[in-house]
Parts: C-alpha cells; structure tokens; sequence
C-alpha cells in the first residue's frame, strides 16, 4: 500500500537533492546558508515520519523549525540565480510545441481526480493499494511524478535530471515564502489550542442580535476574511473562525448545514487571501518573479474581484446552508 509517509519522504528528497545542487555552486552568493535552510527542511519531512509514529520527540522537529526561522530571518538565504533558458529560447519553445505545453500541467489535476476516484476499487491481493485515510495526498503525489515524466516524454531535454534545476531554480526564487502555508496553517492550530476561537466567540455572541441568522453568516464570513488577510492563509483563520462561529452559531445554533457552511467559509477566507500582503507567496512572489513596477501590484489588481466575491459568498452560505 502507498502511504502518505512515501510522499513525504519524495519531497524531502527533492529538498535534500536541491540543498545539494546550491552547495556545489560556488557562484551562489550565500550558498552555505541557503544549502542548510533547505537541506534542514528535507530532513524534518524523513524525521516527521518518525515524531508521527510515536518513536522520536516532536520538539527536535521545533528546534529545526527555529533555526528554520533563524536563517531566513538573518538574512542567510539567497537566489543563486541559477542557469537556465534564455528569453529568446523559451520564446522559440513556445512557437515550436504550442499548446503542448499546456499537457504536462492538465495532467497534474486529471490523474489525480481519476486516481482519487478510483481508489476504492484499485486493490492488490485484497488489500488497497493507496492508502484510503490520505488517498487525495498520495493521489497528488503520484500525479506529480506521472506529469514530470509526461513533461520529459513531450519536451526532452537534453537532460532528464532537468525537472530537478528547473524546481531548484523555481524554489529559490519563492525563497523562504514557500513555507508561508505550512507555518501559518500551524499557526492557526496553535491560536486554537491557546483558546483565541474561544475568546472571538464570546465577543462575537455579545454583539450578535439574537435570532439573526444573516447577522451571524456575516461575521462568519467576514471574520473568515479578515483573519486570513492577517495570518495571509485561510487554512490559519478556519480553526479560529469555526471554533466561534462556525460550529456553535451556524451549526448548533442554526442548524446549517456543515459541508456547505464550512466549505463557503473557506472561500470567504480565500477572498482575504487575495487581499494581503502576508500571503507573500502568491500576492508578492509572482510580482518579484514578473519583475512589476508596483509590488503590490498583483493585490490591487485582485481586490476588485475580492471584494464582490465575499458578498457571493456571503449569499450563497445564506441561502444554500440552511
């Protein structure tokens, strides 16, 4: 059976192998430091199989994500700007496979829907062959493999390790905001466990009228949106917004219904996210990756989708959960 732990192991790997690839370039302007943070990433995934199965402590795991922390911060990571095509080449690409291009990225989505879907029949000697409690994460990992050989099959490089550089050079443009998701979804379970849903939703009971279901889907949403445009991930705001709101107000207090509640809850946050700043990997990379004139520059262009979205969103849950 494929579990989860070998997808997480694959991706160590890969961080492991690019550490690697930055230590060994000597142009590499801060190449020790950045060699470190991301060798250091990659085993955390190898040793997180460990702490999850009972039989390593969980605070050497907060140790590293400190020093994580401590080399990002100082400064000790850098774009090694490594080799790649030239404009003229990719543009010579383009003109000569077209939308052949588009293949290798349609494949990602494609077979891991009919992997996810398939799942429950694709079985070996009875037994299944992904692992059933994490199907749609294994079926994301094996999907990512068969496009990269789809990819290599369509575009043959010269090289077959190319995948590899490309990912390397992609990874160091992102730089340290690649880890934004992982850290501010943790970071939503800790304000959880510190009881912050508790205390948002005792504020939010004293200054909801009572009876008023559209009072309460609104501080739902709106609280969803907010939090995320602090914390810069949806994923942080949902245990905080659900523990006040979400489950005592809309669930228990209206009777909605779970799925669509917390589902449209999250595409309220995902409106937050198009918002702010704190979501550097997707509002602030793409416009250092762009080269644009304003940095923020991809946010004002999102805001006016944002906004009207949220409202969708707000009606939809009124209207559909309940």
């Amino acid at each position: 059976m494929i579990k989860v732990e070998a997808v997480y192991w694959l991706i160590g790997i890969l961080f492991i192998a690019w550490a690697f690839l930055i230590a060994r370039d000597p142009s590499h302007p801060k190449r020790w430091g950045s060699s470190a943070f991301w060798g250091l990433l990659g085993l955390c995934f190898f040793f997180g199989t460990w702490v999850q199965a009972g039989q390593a402590p969980g605070w050497v795991l907060g140790i590293a994500v400190l020093v994580l922390v401590v080399l990002a911060s100082t400064g000790l990571l850098g774009d090694g700007k490594a080799r790649t095509t030239t404009g003229p080449e990719r543009e010579k690409f383009a003109e000569c496979f077209g939308n052949k291009l588009f293949i290798p990225a349609l494949t990602l989505p494609v077979v891991t829907v009919i992997l996810v879907l398939l799942a429950p029949v694709l079985k070996i000697g009875g037994a299944p062959l992904i692992d059933p409690a994490n199907v749609t994460l294994v079926a994301l990992g094996i999907a990512a493999i068969v496009a990269a050989v789809v990819a290599l099959l369509i575009l043959r490089p010269k090289n077959p390790l190319t995948p590899v550089f490309e990912g390397r050079r992609i990874l160091e443009s992102i730089g340290w905001a690649a880890l934004l998701p992982q850290m501010l979804s943790t970071l939503g379970i800790l304000f959880t466990k510190a009881g912050v849903g508790t205390a948002v939703g005792t504020l939010a009971k004293s200054v909801l009228p009572d009876g008023s279901l559209i009072a309460a889907v609104l501080v739902y949403c709106v609280g969803m949106f907010i939090f995320t445009a602090l914390m810069g991930n949806a994923f942080a705001a949902f245990p905080i917004m659900t523990a006040a709101v979400g489950w005592p107000v809309l669930v228990q207090g209206f009777h909605g219904q779970p799925p669509i509640v917390f589902a449209i809850g999250m595409l309220a946050g995902f409106c937050g996210t198009l918002c702010t700043p704190m979501a550097a990997n997707f509002n602030l990379v793409p416009s250092a990756l762009l080269e644009m004139r304003n940095k923020y520059g991809v946010i004002k262009a999102q805001i006016p989708t944002a906004i009207p979205l949220l409202g969708a969103n707000v009606a939809l849950m009124y209207f559909l959960a309940f």
